[in-house]
């Protein structure tokens, strides 16, 4: 699979110059290092008056931990790369593309409607690729087994036989049916053919969506058919495997072949670990192996649709365009979303980090698994290490493997054995779906088949964390594999963004949660450059990543130093005479300036800036503050690591093209709700107020008094300080006196009160 030197290139690599950032990036480190001095040689001196003690020692564990995350981020964006695609001299080779399974994996029909799914698979089975209908397959991973949405999988291949045609005959840009549908194109007198096709595709679309919303499961399991006969008296979590071929070419006629379709609910019992999407998608890996075995597998999300449909062929001229397979062995496109809220009020759309953070990773070993929008060799999914790399330092090759050692590493199905074997010779061909299949395909999709197997270690992808995407790119690369960032024009794939607070905070409460795991197990990055092929400056890059978590305690312990020297008559800042004062106050607004230009630089909004600074600040506060605790309590088995699916939205055509909330009315206004993710940040938005008030009180006192500002009290640092935090949090301060959806519950605030009063009673005994 890799090109010879004859050929055109296909890809290119373009290193990115950032002379000017770097040298920003030294400054505020300057800067930093310049305050660490600063408190140190006041702390050792004891020349910070009443404040050089217990708030000025917090403070200095604070601003090292921010200089080391700032040594970590320049690591991350020191080196930025780019790859260049050239799909037009793919021609000469178009007849060797390889074939490709398609992975869409969703788990709850209420959390993740069937609509939505259908218009991903809907714009994956109208992708261009050279002989679709052969090459390509489509697996789609239903976890909640819901007959609902087999049925609109069903419904939606009737519809795929008009639109697929339709997309290649009018050479249409976006193949999800919801986004194509959200706007009437204009249709000139020439154009009359292609104002019948699209009235027709129209009416065919709408009537599929009446379809699928108005489907019932108790009325499906009823009436439904024979179909439907392995949906009736199970459980969600307790059933057998449900593997059905719902399109396999076979009845299509000329013009009309589109990927084949596959539904497949696996098998649950409450006996077994499943593993959440890492358990899915490894069934998913197996089953598509002994029924099509595709050498290249892709997988997404079920709100990811395809939006450009030349993105399979961009893919390609990464995945061959190497002399050596070693530096593509995975091509992951950036998460980018659709039709978002104005500013990004909520901070979820995360372009800045992929447009910075990403193309500096992508040119060191390469940019992460995000778990989505991603192709894979089967080979590496397989455990493999590349041809060019021999056994040592923790890299397992297995040249001609016999029979025995298959079995244990990949279990006892033969079809499986066989797919992994040809994987090992490079003899690796795609079949055609047969129904002959479906047993085998039970087998291996069977909740006890991993048990005794590498699945989940050192094969497939990796169990130990609720973010096992990065744990499997990091498992990749630390066999030898490189990875590349595929970043089009227009994005290869977009996707939906959670829309209110809660959806946000869950989201990211997930994320740390999974992120810590990792960092606490035997999938250290540390350990895993120690011992493997993880390159250094790759290894600092997945730490930044999974010490995002950890930040936490120290931000909310930053953010809490105000409020106590205010209440305390203390300071933990220099005050405005001093030298460091102006050291803080530089090293404060270059960092500002610096993500604000950022932003600026990526074509966004002051407002986006703002609204993602926030958000992060919230975030700490809160996401992941709980994460930060549920790990140690889920480590020592007094909790349970619980798996929250985040909420995806309908998929409508009627919504200027953005992501449509069941309640308009919430959009783009912070929502609360009676999770425990609410309470420290509602308490520290309390206690900022409170401190404010009591601190500017005791200064007009003072200043009545006429003894003016004396001591080591409080500055106008602390006072900045407090306002500052209050800013960040003033979604919160709104809630406080918010109703409805909008403001905080009467549960929150009471717990929060009670968390705000231990704080001020230690705050007295102090």
């Amino acid at each position: 699979m890799a090109a010879s030197s004859g050929e055109k290139k296909l890809q290119e690599r373009v290193p990115l110059g950032r002379r000017a950032w770097m040298l920003v990036d030294i400054v505020v480190l300057f800067l930093l290092l310049a305050l660490l001095a600063h408190r140190a040689a006041a702390l050792m001196q004891h020349g910070g008056g009443a404040g050089a003690g217990a708030a000025w020692s917090a403070a200095l564990v604070c601003e090292v931990w921010l200089a080391l995350m700032w040594l970590l981020d320049m690591n991350a964006k020191w080196s930025p790369a780019r790859f260049e695609t050239y799909p037009e001299n793919l021609a000469e080779r178009i007849d060797d593309l390889p074939a490709v399974d398609m992975f869409v994996t969703t788990a709850d029909p209420v959390l993740e409607p069937p609509l939505v799914t259908v218009n991903t698979v809907l714009s994956l089975l109208a992708v261009d690729y050279q002989a679709a209908g052969d090459k390509l397959a489509c697996y789609v991973s239903d976890d909640g087994c819901s007959p609902v949405t087999f049925y609109a999988l069903r419904e939606a291949i009737g519809f795929a036989r008009m639109w697929v045609p339709f997309c290649r005959r009018h050479s249409v840009a976006v193949r999800a049916p919801f986004r194509y549908f959200s706007s009437t194109p204009e249709f000139g007198t020439a154009n009359r053919k292609f104002f019948d096709d699209w009235t027709i595709m129209k009416s065919a679309y709408d009537k599929l969506v009446r379809r699928i919303e108005n489907a019932d499961e108790s009325s499906l399991l009823r009436h439904g058919g024979r179909e439907f006969a392995e949906f009736l008296d199970i459980e969600h979590m307790n059933h057998p495997a449900i593997i059905k071929i719902l399109w396999d070419n076979s009845k299509s006629r000329i013009g009309e072949e589109f990927p084949r379709l596959i539904y497949v609910s696996r098998e649950k019992s409450p006996g077994y670990h499943h593993h959440y999407k890492a358990g899915a998608m490894n069934v998913l890996a197996r089953v598509s192996a002994v029924m099509t075995n595709a050498p290249i597998m892709v997988n997404v999300d079920c709100d990811m649709f395809v939006n450009n449909p030349k993105a399979f062929t961009h893919a390609m001229c990464l995945l061959l365009g190497f002399d050596n397979e070693m530096h593509s062995g995975f091509v992951q496109a950036p998460q980018r979303f659709y039709g978002g809220l104005k500013d990004d009020p909520f901070g979820n759309r995360m372009e800045v980090p992929f447009k910075k953070i990403g193309v500096g990773i992508a040119g060191l070993q390469g940019f992460f698994y995000a778990g989505t929008g991603c192709f894979h060799r089967r080979k590496v999914i397989y455990g493999m290490a590349p041809d060019s790399i021999g056994a040592g330092r923790g890299v397992t090759t297995i040249g001609s493997p016999s029979y025995k050692e298959l079995q244990n590493r990949y279990g006892t199905s033969k079809e499986l054995i066989e797919s992994a074997r040809n994987t090992f010779s490079g003899n690796q061909l795609a079949k055609s779906v047969a129904n002959s299949r479906i047993e085998v395909a039970k087998e291996v999709a069977a909740c006890n088949y991993e048990d005794g197997t590498h699945w989940g270690q050192e094969v497939g992808w990796v169990y130990g964390s609720m973010t096992e995407d990065i744990l499997t790119g990091q498992r990749i690369h630390a066999a030898g594999w490189r990875s590349v960032l595929m970043d089009t024009e227009p994005s290869a794939f977009l996707g939906c963004a959670p829309i209110g607070g809660p959806a946000s905070l869950t989201q990211f409460k997930r994320w740390g949660i999974g992120l810590f795991e990792i960092l606490v197990s035997k999938n250290n990055p540390i350990l895993t450059a120690m011992f493997r092929r993880l390159q250094f400056r790759q290894c600092l890059a997945y730490l930044m990543v999974y010490l995002w978590p950890v930040k936490a305690p120290f931000e909310l312990c930053y953010a809490l130093l105000g409020p106590y020297c205010l209440l305390t008559n203390q300071s933990f800042l220099p005050k405005a005479s001093e030298d460091g004062f102006s050291i803080l106050i530089a090293l404060f607004l270059t960092h500002i300036t610096y993500g604000f230009i950022e932003f600026m630089e990526c074509g966004l909004s002051a407002r986006a800036w703002w609204n993602n600074y926030r958000m992060r600040r919230i975030t700490a506060a809160s996401a992941c503050l709980l994460a930060f605790f549920t790990v140690p309590l889920t480590t020592l088995g007094l909790s349970k690591t619980v798996f929250e699916v985040t909420r995806k939205d309908e998929s409508k055509s009627d919504v200027d093209g953005g992501c449509m909330a069941h309640n308009k009315a919430d959009l783009g206004r912070f929502t609360f709700d009676a999770s425990p993710v609410f309470i420290p940040v509602t308490a520290l938005a309390m206690l900022s107020i409170i401190a404010i008030t009591v601190g500017s009180w005791q200064q007009v006192s003072r200043y009545a008094k006429g003894s003016g500002a004396t001591g080591g009290g409080p500055g106008i640092g602390e006072f900045m300080s407090c306002t500052w935090v209050l800013l960040c949090l003033l979604p919160f301060v709104r809630g406080l006196v918010g109703k409805g959806s909008y403001g905080i519950p009467w549960g929150v605030k009471l717990k929060a009160g009670l968390l705000v009063a231990m704080f001020l009673h230690f705050c007295g005994r102090n």
